[in-house]
């Protein structure tokens, strides 16, 4: 090929060149990622139509008037600030909330040291601890009924230890059937709690039991060569290292515990209402009140809403590199 071919040859690529369209990098990057796009819009769009949508939607109508005409307004907030009820409510869910997590806690732990150790049968008594999971909510507040109600298991229990009692030589024991779900204050809510712990105390047991075994036998091994007792170990090595844990399971269970609902409905009703029950007489018929319940609502979504953060800031982020 000549010099004066190669020169011509060269002209022209240098002018297709000149005249091709400048490359897109965002187009390209949409075709290097199309595959996780497909994969990741699904979940994109069902958090936006069943989570963001409603929770801005609930936004809009807690700052609405009363009659939906006036907008902004703090008049439904001032509205339930206003209410004994609500006020109740309240604080119901934090002495229930509080109520569940010591139980948990307290009975989780006892549980999962038990089950953490070696006997026959293990397995199987860690698959009945987990027949609670599968128990429907509201079905779980019926088994409640049948043993808080007046004339309940717990109520014949009591009933003849007493009968027991009186045949001793001391003062007599006059038994009279308590109204656990039907009595108010700190009984029906004692209840509640109880109910509560019972139904997602698995949940409980298995992040301790994680927890254990996730602690070397090296550790407990060098504790017992150094003549530490079982009290001390437990205090010095096992709880230390439970702590993230524990966290884990005050921080994801407090979330839950003021979302409380089905239990409270059926145990306590309008006796002692707590948020979720509160919203729900407000919203549901014969009130149907939705902009006071969406007030409420936001006062919901505001304390669980801080649990997040702080699970966030205790939890989640002390775990990342």
């Amino acid at each position: 090929m000549s010099t004066s071919q190669e020169a011509a040859l060269g002209g022209v690529a240098s002018k297709d060149l000149g005249n091709a369209a400048p490359r897109r990098p965002g187009k390209s990057w949409f075709r290097r990622h199309r595959f996780e796009i497909a994969l990741v819009t699904p979940l994109v769009l069902y958090i936006l139509a069943l989570t963001l949508v409603p929770i801005l939607d609930t936004f809009r109508l807690s700052l609405s008037g009363a009659e939906g005409n006036s907008f902004p307004s703090t008049e439904n907030y001032r509205s339930i600030l206003d209410s004994q009820t609500f006020r109740t409510a309240f604080k119901n869910t934090i002495i229930v909330a509080l109520l569940s997590l010591v139980l948990e806690l307290v009975i989780g732990l006892t549980t999962a040291l038990a089950l953490n150790a070696k006997f026959r049968g293990r397995s199987l008594v860690r698959t009945i601890i987990l027949i609670p999971l599968g128990v429907p909510t509201i079905v779980s507040g019926a088994v409640m009924l049948l043993l808080f109600s007046r004339s309940g298991y717990l109520n014949s229990l009591l009933a003849g230890l007493a009968d027991q009692f009186n045949k001793l030589p001391l003062p007599d024991w006059t038994f009279v059937p308590l109204s656990w779900t039907v009595a108010g204050g700190w009984r029906t809510l004692f209840t509640v709690a109880i109910a509560d712990m019972w139904k997602v105390l698995p949940v409980v047991v298995l992040i301790f039991i994680a927890g254990l075994q996730s602690i070397s036998e090296d550790v407990y091994e060098a504790a017992s060569v150094d003549g530490a007792s079982k009290w001390q170990t437990f205090k010095k090595i096992t709880l230390p290292m439970l702590v993230p844990f524990i966290t884990m399971a005050v921080i994801l269970r407090a979330i839950d515990a003021f979302r409380i609902y089905e239990l409270a409905l059926v145990l306590a009703g309008r006796v002692e209402p707590v948020l979720g029950t509160y919203i729900g007489n407000r919203y549901l018929p014969p009130t149907n009140d939705v902009f006071t319940a969406a007030s409420s609502s936001i006062v919901l979504f505001a304390m669980i809403l801080g649990f997040i953060v702080l699970y966030l800031k205790f939890v989640a982020m002390r775990d990342r590199p």
